[in-house]
């Protein structure tokens, strides 16, 4: 799946959901994104580096922000800092709604112009 991009303020962060699994012939999103500084220097390798070290162990990316996990759709998230960076309450309040957005239109995930 390709990364998503997001603007909060001066902090541009770059989101890679976990997996994209498809059932029945559809796409269902993954209940987990990683979340990194993005400073524009992203490429395919540098995110396929990313996605191969993502839960595997302590992640040492300088850029690395943690997780967000959706336990229940709309009604409980979970926001792990486990990097060197972590958000505030509001970034994670506000990327979440970014995220939810996302997940309840199935249009977006598939041919986006990044």
């Amino acid at each position: 799946m390709i990364p998503l991009y997001c603007q909060m303020g001066n902090l541009s962060l770059i989101i890679l959901p976990d997996t994209l699994a498809h059932l029945n012939g559809h796409a269902v999103i993954t209940h987990t994104y990683s979340i990194f500084r993005d400073r524009g220097d992203n490429g395919p390798e540098k995110e396929r580096n990313r996605e191969s070290m993502l839960h595997l162990g302590e992640i040492k990316d300088p850029d690395y922000y943690g997780f967000i996990t959706f336990e229940l759709p709309d009604k409980l998230f979970v926001y792990t800092a486990d990097g060197s960076q972590e958000l505030s309450t509001e970034q994670v309040e506000r990327l979440i709604e970014f995220l939810s957005d996302f997940r309840s239109n199935p249009g977006l995930w598939e041919n986006r112009d990044l």
